[in-house]
């Protein structure tokens, strides 16, 4: 089933009498799919969890009836009929809710993670208030490309109560988005009445963040695409963000199986007099809708009898759909001893600046990287020289980092910046079950080339959040990459290749190193991501690190040399994917493994590193395998106590040397 958009602003007659008609339709198949999920689950053949739609019918499809292929939409863990509504066929969907291969997302998403960005859909979601800063997302690349296009963000009432619903509504008035914030008001936030949840009405909130707010009967359909058909035309013809409430009622409970103790079935039986099909169906010549029922009944039969004789996934293709295939890049050739002299901070500039000439999909957003250039200057001049592309946003990391989800998932290639390490915490939703996990989830049906920069850095009194190593906590999310550069040269490498690249890329720098000048690369530079370097050669000892503490195991190994023990160091560059293969290949010609990082001991990547070494590189093994770190405290403030938290030069030696006489 395509999906094409309708106009009902104008129709009369016949006209209206036959949109009425396909509203009745896309209502009925809404009703009958999920009326016979819920069947299908008590029968056990849904395997999954199940929250259903069922009464709220008329506001997914009046919602979706101007809208057309190329708008957007994103949904909620209560997501069947909006996806239905925008042109998801109920087979796959049907499928999917089986978990069979053949289902929408391959029997990778299930019920609450059904998506198609090909038709518009940018996600179910089982994240309350989480598709709403990625619709922020997909409506900045609708914006960004100046095509009219438009998104609409369902959300229920409970969602109103999540930082993520402001930061996004938030995001989307200032900067002027063509989407609409459609709430589905059923009066209940999982078990809690609306009233003990909020205090204000969405009219005040709206006024708020200085947008429309519309109000309409969530159970009329004509009156909700009557509606929604004035909102997109306006967003089409440059309008800024509206927020709309549709009034309606969910007749199940919040899940199937929900015992329902909250509410009193008279107050359910109230409002099926208020049933969206009934209401459409007064208006319709009685046969004519006998029609469409029979024939939405045959169509969701043939779904459940298809979808049943399915197989579901092969046990070896458990590992497909985390991350899309990279492309090939060499490792570079050395560069020559008389090359121009750059910084850390001149690579980072000009790897986005290359590009942001290269590819008009990139685009660079965060918090004062335009008119302020970066809070370190990285991005100075950027905003100028790319006019819309390099955009300010507020100060809300969930809004930045979903940006990215969204627009990435709509073509983008968003490059979006998290002040510091430790405000990841901030945002870690969208990097957790967002960017990392809705490739997987879909299928392969969502793409996610996004980059998140980030930096970090102990050593000058930051205190302890804003010293935070955090990569472990990053490299343990199945599907993210995690890259930490060392020098100049590989800053600007391993940037440019983190941008164009398939996956979701965190990019950490360390700030201490923005003014360690080193050899500048020709402007065609890359560097493979998922790959370490031996930096330095030695047959007594291997050492690995990472960032920062790179120059102290490279000052630790030249001070050994003169005492005769010869220390090979290795340079992650990349902390995940993890280059198993190049250590495992250094542990086997030297027999000894040290290892330093900057991030605290315990737990760490230091730890995975070590567990590798003592189970695939056993027989290799002449010595403990020791790491280097500081010990689980937080970063100190005091420089008294953050000397001897702070592994260095000296510390990284003595451990060396311990090691090499055992």
């Amino acid at each position: 089933m395509t999906q094409a958009s309708h106009h009902i602003g104008t129709a009369t007659g016949t006209a209206r009498t036959d949109q009425l008609l396909e509203m009745y339709r896309r209502m009925r198949r809404i009703r009958r799919f999920e009326e016979r999920a819920s069947d299908l689950y008590k029968a056990t053949e849904i395997p999954g969890f199940l929250h259903l739609s069922i009464g709220q019918e008329a506001s997914a499809v009046g919602a979706c009836w101007p809208l057309g292929a190329r708008d957007g939409i994103t949904s909620t863990h209560r997501g069947h009929g909006h996806v239905l509504a925008k042109g998801l066929d109920s087979a796959s969907m049907m499928a999917e809710l089986m978990g069979k291969d053949a289902g929408t997302c391959h029997g990778r998403g299930g019920s609450m993670h059904i998506a198609d960005p090909g038709l518009g859909i940018y996600g179910a979601n089982g994240i309350v208030g989480a598709g709403l800063p990625i619709a922020a997302g997909v409506a900045t690349a609708a914006k960004l490309r100046a095509a009219g296009d438009v998104v609409v963000a369902f959300f229920g009432d409970g969602a109103v109560a999540q930082g993520m619903f402001h930061e996004a509504v938030n995001l989307a008035a200032v900067w002027d988005l063509p989407v609409v914030f459609l709430c589905e008001n059923n009066h209940y936030s999982e078990f809690s009445p609306e009233s003990e949840q909020h205090r204000a009405p969405l009219s005040a909130r709206a006024a708020g963040y200085g947008i429309e707010y519309q109000h309409v009967d969530g159970n009329d359909v004509l009156a909700v695409a009557q509606t929604m058909t004035g909102l997109v035309a306006r967003l089409r013809a440059g309008a800024g963000p509206v927020l709309l409430e549709a009034e309606t009622y969910r007749w199940h409970g919040h899940y199937e199986g929900d015992p329902e103790r909250y509410r009193p079935a008279e107050e359910v039986a109230a409002a099926k007099q208020r049933d969206p099909l009934l209401i459409a169906r007064r208006q319709l010549d009685p046969a004519a809708a006998d029609a469409v029922d029979e024939e939405i009944d045959k169509e969701i039969e043939a779904a459940i009898d298809w979808a049943r004789s399915l197989p579901e996934p092969a046990p070896e293709t458990l590992h497909d759909y985390v991350s899309a295939p990279r492309l090939p890049v060499a490792e570079p050739a050395p560069l020559p001893a008389d090359a121009e002299i750059f910084r850390s901070m001149d690579a980072v500039r000009l790897a986005l600046e290359h590009e942001l000439t290269a590819d008009p999909g990139v685009f660079v957003a965060g918090i004062d990287v335009g008119a302020g250039g970066n809070v370190f200057g990285l991005t100075r001049g950027l905003a100028q020289a790319f006019p819309g592309r390099v955009r300010d946003t507020p100060i809300s990391e969930s809004a930045i980092v979903g940006t990215a989800v969204g627009a990435a998932m709509a073509g983008m290639k968003p490059v979006v910046e998290i002040m510091y390490m430790d405000f990841i915490g901030v945002c870690l939703d969208m990097l957790l079950n967002q960017a990392a996990k809705l490739r997987f989830m879909t299928g392969g049906r969502a793409s996610m080339p996004l980059v998140v920069r980030t930096q970090f850095g102990a050593g000058r009194s930051s205190g302890s959040q804003h010293s935070q190593s955090l990569e472990a906590l990053l490299a343990h999310i199945p599907g993210l990459t995690v890259v930490m550069p060392s020098n100049p040269a590989d800053t600007y490498g391993l940037l440019r290749a983190a941008i164009q690249d398939p996956n979701p890329v965190v990019f950490v720098e360390n700030r201490l190193q923005y003014g360690l000048k080193g050899p500048k690369p020709p402007a065609d530079h890359l560097v493979p991501l998922g790959r370490a370097k031996v930096i330095r050669e030695g047959t007594d000892i291997t050492l690995v690190s990472w960032s920062r503490m790179v120059q102290d195991a490279l000052a630790a190994a030249e001070l050994l040399a003169g005492e005769g023990v010869s220390v090979e160091v290795i340079d992650l560059r990349t902390i995940a994917p993890l280059d198993r293969e190049t250590v495992l290949a250094s542990l086997a010609r030297t027999n000894r493994l040290v290892i330093a990082h900057e991030a605290v001991r315990d737990f760490g990547v230091g730890a995975e590193l070590s567990a590798m070494a003592v189970d695939e590189g056993f027989w290799h093994l002449d010595a403990p395998v020791t790491r280097v770190a500081p010990p689980s405290v937080p970063a100190p403030y005091a420089p008294s106590l953050e000397h001897v938290w702070l592994p260095s030069r000296d510390t990284i030696a003595d451990t060396v040397r311990r090691i090499a006489a055992v």
